[in-house]
């Protein structure tokens, strides 16, 4: 085990089943499989890192996620190529899915950085990135 590689990632989620079936089918695409599964949870891993999402208590659900205020701003993943980028965009619209910053996309990180960027159903931004 390489020392500093990120082990896991645990993010509470507003809503379980939209969470479930939005992350699944997109971590699959980047090749993550189902890790674990249970009643408030699911996780999906690859190689020796996994993303963990768990149902947030009610208590807990107010005031809801925003990327601008402290804590996590956006999660990032690397694409292989610039066609894997475009494929995703492609099922991400296909899924009625907004691309955040369209009028730039697929330049919206500059010149030489080309990806695509979107939100999760709690807004979290999701962003997949081509090698330069």
């Amino acid at each position: 085990m390489k020392k500093g590689l990120l082990h896991h990632i645990e993010i509470y989620v507003s809503n379980i089943e939209q969470t479930t079936e939005f992350w699944g089918w997109f971590l699959e695409e980047l090749g993550y499989t189902s890790y674990q599964e249970w009643e408030s949870g699911h996780s999906w891993i690859l190689d020796d890192t996994y993303i963990v999402f768990v149902q947030a208590e009610e208590k807990y659900l107010e005031p809801s996620y925003h990327r601008c205020r402290v804590g996590l701003n956006h999660l990032a993943f690397h694409a292989s190529s610039r066609r894997d980028v475009d494929e995703l965009t492609d099922k991400l619209k296909e899924r009625g899915v907004a691309i955040l910053y369209s009028d730039k996309h697929p330049f919206a990180g500059g010149d030489n950085y080309y990806a695509v960027y979107f939100e999760d159903p709690d807004r979290i931004k999701v962003e997949v990135v081509a090698p330069e």
